[in-house]
């Protein structure tokens, strides 16, 4: 809980960061795409390293480590510059955020798999899913609450971010430094000295042996990478959408994250219990056409552009919809993206099965959201949000058909 409230901090800082990125430095859609790419690209890293990280005993320590490694670096941003005078054309200080954040979230491979390996060998799977949504709501209720106040100093001053980091730095080191207190004991085995090249082997052996064996949790992927196509390729277009065709301002885009987190946090403790009873597949299909749905009344928009202003804040009415059918989506992919894998596995394999999940998004994240940036810019906002659309129902269609002709057998879930 207490990593949870600081991630809290830290994810209502970065939730602006593609849009801090093109409205305050100037970027452009590509570099932002990239921005976004990052957090999830770096995954790919664990498909050739797993075994190595299985190997590693002492994980507190390598958890201690990359915390100071990856989250330091982001003190470097209060050298940037208060203007945008030199910030036009290809700069070099936009090379140097996306190097910093490259940084940063290469603590994701080691951070996400230790996450669901601590919790998944504490609790029981009855009350997995149910406990971690208390700690994912209570991180959303802070990153909520971050959120409206960053984007409120940053309509009073563009460039607060070079004060905000530094600070975010040294609470990403507390954060990581808090998740390795968590009581750990794993149940190893000598296992034999190997090369480089003969642990990446094996690496990327026994993930393609889970996902030619473990049928049900291959549709699961199947159906993600279609969802993943459709959520990485609309990120940064929705980024662009918002700021070249909606006119918005931090406080707005700021208000329109806080409306659809504040529901999704009193949604979170139910779905938490609910993701525990039924297929987790079924589960995956409710969230991916919440995700439809909003993306649908966000297109709307472009048509039926009716909106109020208040306090600063535009609100477009067919955005009400939006917030709606997105507060579903975060309330849902919050649990079914981190722990959605668990379900499919013996609690000494969580972290192993986590580690496909987000190897798997890591080769989607290789071209989606560059891809999502090329649609926009060859056919418009249509054609993109329409093309994710299409991916996001297929995904749901995969999950659905799975779930009806494949199901779980209940000793999958145990040790």
């Amino acid at each position: 809980m207490s990593y949870s409230f600081i991630e809290g901090i830290l994810a209502g800082i970065i939730a602006l960061n593609e849009f801090v990125f093109v409205k305050s430095l100037l970027g452009s859609g590509y570099q932002a795409s990239l921005l976004f790419q990052f957090a999830t690209v770096v995954f790919i890293l664990l498909i050739f390293f797993n075994e190595f990280l299985k190997r590693i005993r002492d994980k507190k320590r390598l958890l201690r480590r990359t915390a100071i490694y990856t989250r330091l670096p982001l003190l470097l941003l209060f050298f940037f510059p208060r203007s945008q005078e030199v910030l036009t054309g290809t700069s070099i200080y936009h090379l140097i955020f996306l190097g910093i954040f490259l940084i940063y979230y290469l603590a994701n491979p080691i951070v996400f798999p230790s996450i669901n390996l601590l919790l998944k060998n504490t609790y029981t799977h009855d009350h997995f899913g149910r406990l971690y949504s208390y700690s994912t709501t209570l991180k959303s209720i802070v990153m909520m609450v971050t959120t409206f106040f960053y984007g409120w100093i940053l309509d009073i001053n563009n460039f607060a971010f070079v004060y905000i980091f530094p600070v975010a730095a040294v609470l990403g080191v507390v954060s990581i430094f808090l998740l390795a207190y968590i009581p750990f004991e794993e149940k190893t085995k000598e296992l034999p000295i190997q090369t480089i090249w003969q642990g990446m082997k094996r690496s990327i052996r026994e993930m393609s042996d889970i996902l030619a064996k473990n049928i049900p949790y291959r549709h699961f992927q199947t159906g993600f990478m279609f969802y993943g196509f459709g959520f990485m390729g609309s990120y940064t277009v929705i980024i662009l959408f918002f700021e070249f065709g909606l006119g918005l301002s931090y406080s707005s885009v700021a208000f329109y994250r806080n409306a659809y987190s504040l529901l999704s946090i009193l949604m979170i403790p139910f779905f938490g219990k609910v993701i525990g009873r039924i297929d987790p597949r079924r589960f995956a299909a409710i969230s991916f056409i919440s995700m439809f749905l909003y993306i649908f009344s966000l297109l709307l928009t472009n048509y039926i552009s009716g909106h109020v202003e208040f306090w600063g804040i535009k609100l477009y009415f067919m955005m009400i919809p939006y917030i709606l059918f997105h507060s579903v989506f975060a309330a849902t992919m919050a649990l079914l993206w981190s722990i959605g894998s668990a379900y499919f596995c013996a609690p000494s394999e969580a972290g192993t099965y986590q580690s496909i999940h987000l190897g798997m998004t890591a080769l989607r994240s290789l071209f989606a959201p560059l891809l999502g940036v090329l649609f926009y810019q060859l056919w418009g906002f249509t054609a993109a949000f329409g093309i994710t659309m299409m991916s996001l129902l297929i995904g749901a269609i995969i999950m659905i058909w799975s779930d009806k002709n494949f199901p779980l057998v209940k000793k999958e879930f145990l040790d």
